[in-house]
């Protein structure tokens, strides 16, 4: 599981602190003492780019046997580059997608 907040000096992502700064959400490591203002401009996880756009993916559970339910949905950001294939079917179908993993148990 990836962590959506970590210490860019020491790699922590368990012991953190968030607070409210200058109507900013800051963040400080408890380990290294560093304090950086958080982000929030949504990003690839895998090329950092910015070039993302919204989508809704499904949440899904198995309900009985080998059936699939769909529980809720989630927003995603898919990249342009790295996701175009899934993106263009959320942009085709105009419904949540389906996640890449799905329940085996």
């Amino acid at each position: 599981m990836s962590h959506l907040v970590v210490c860019k000096q020491c790699n922590e992502s368990e012991d953190l602190e968030g607070f409210t700064e200058n109507d900013q959400i800051s963040v400080r490591c408890m380990k290294c003492g560093l304090t950086w203002v958080r982000d929030l401009t949504p990003k690839c996880s895998k090329c950092e780019s910015t070039k993302v756009r919204p989508a809704f993916e499904a949440i899904v559970a198995k309900s009985r046997g080998t059936q699939l339910s769909v529980q809720s949905s989630k927003l995603i950001y898919l990249c342009e580059d790295c996701d175009a294939s899934r993106l263009k079917d959320y942009q085709t179908r105009n419904s949540p997608i389906m996640p890449k993993d799905l329940p085996t148990t």
